[in-house]
């Protein structure tokens, strides 16, 4: 099972130093990837649902430090030499589709190959509007992007005619080293399960209990194969809060001891998880939460 890490890219730990520290310890542990999440400016008046929570309620206050995703990546590539690199999840409709393609494509080549493409559709209508990007359509615009994203980093000379985008003939470098940055898809609706099984590397649900993802997980793979493709072709992630204070709900952490930790990421690898993103809630701001990775990656990954 490979282990990602949410990265300190938000709150007090939203600093050049606490990430260079951070990554730096990631890697010595052997962590398999760094993880960042996307938002850009916060309304004062936030009348969306956010859809992990019981409630609709955001566990983030608005007035959270929140650096930019893609830049942060671009930041840790430059610090780090193994870990994977990517976004959980990457808002499609917060910008235009070449540009990300750009950043996307940048991040590769200056982390030697080591991106991912975490994509989801968003949920907060507030922020688009905030953006000037439309709120409509936004699973057909996201797929509509995918399919640029694939013609500009595979394709000589791209061009797209699409009913929300489209773009002449250009020329489009460089290439991503990878040839096709890996997307792990995010969300959990029909919509998305049928996106991951025609987009997709990677299944990527979050915060949800574990007999609501193996359900999720059973109908991504039935429409993989409607889709012609081989099973074997995606894979299963899983984002969970690692609290070892066991301050949060069962359901969406690794949590307690750590033989309970152990036995919880046994139960999620028996439903076919291979990758596990934690994102830590330790107490301490920084200190405690690379102290919490240091216990999580030294007592318990080795032992599942």
């Amino acid at each position: 099972m490979d282990i990602g890490v949410h990265l300190p890219q938000l709150g007090r730990g939203a600093s050049r130093e606490a990430l260079i520290e951070f990554c730096s310890e990631a890697e010595r542990l052997g962590v398999h990837s760094g993880w960042v999440s996307d938002h850009i400016a916060w309304p004062s008046d936030i009348a969306s649902k956010y859809p992990y929570t019981d409630d609709g309620s955001f566990p983030a206050p608005n007035d959270i430090a929140w650096l930019d995703p893609i830049g942060t990546l671009l930041f840790v590539a430059a610090v780090t030499q193994n870990m994977k690199l990517g976004q959980t999840v990457l808002i499609m409709g917060y910008r235009p589709p070449v540009q990300t393609a750009k950043m996307m494509a940048t991040l590769d080549v200056l982390s030697n190959g080591r991106a991912i493409l975490g994509a989801g559709v968003g949920w907060m209508k507030e922020e688009f509007e905030v953006l000037g990007m439309p709120y409509d359509h936004r699973g057909a615009r996201a797929d509509e992007q995918l399919e640029i994203f694939t013609k500009l980093f595979t394709e000589e000379t791209p061009s797209y005619q699409g009913t929300y985008y489209q773009f002449p003939e250009i020329r489009f470098e460089p290439k991503p080293p990878q040839g096709r940055i890996p997307v792990w898809i995010g969300g959990a609706s029909e919509a998305a399960f049928r996106r991951t099984a025609r987009y997709g590397d990677c299944f990527h649900a979050a915060f949800e209990p574990i007999g609501t993802v193996k359900d999720e997980w059973a109908r991504v793979q039935e429409l993989v194969v409607e889709a012609g493709r081989p099973v074997s072709d995606v894979t299963l992630s899983i984002r969970l809060y690692l609290d070892p204070a066991s301050a949060m709900k069962p359901k969406v952490s690794v949590a307690g001891s750590a033989e309970q930790m152990i036995d919880t990421l046994s139960e999620w690898a028996g439903i076919g998880v291979d990758h596990v993103l934690v994102d830590i809630t330790a107490p301490g701001g920084p200190k405690g939460r690379l102290e919490a990775m240091q216990a999580f990656m030294t007592d318990v990954v080795p032992h599942v």
